[in-house]
């Protein structure tokens, strides 16, 4: 039997451990979604990248 879990949370190490897929909202909608590869080392979109940035680098 297979799980699912939604967790929700801006702990972006904790995050990027246990996720997959990982979502990214703004506002209440999806932006960007993908493996934590992905978005960890590629996003698509402005909006990931700066949210990233800001939480990992403090």
């Amino acid at each position: 039997m297979q799980v699912t879990l939604l967790i929700v949370t801006q702990e972006m190490r904790f995050a990027r451990e246990v996720s997959d897929p990982i979502c990214v909202f703004d506002r209440g909608r999806i932006v960007e979604q993908g493996t934590p590869e992905k978005i960890f080392t590629n996003p698509e979109f402005e909006r990931t990248r700066s949210f990233l940035q800001s939480v990992l680098n403090h």
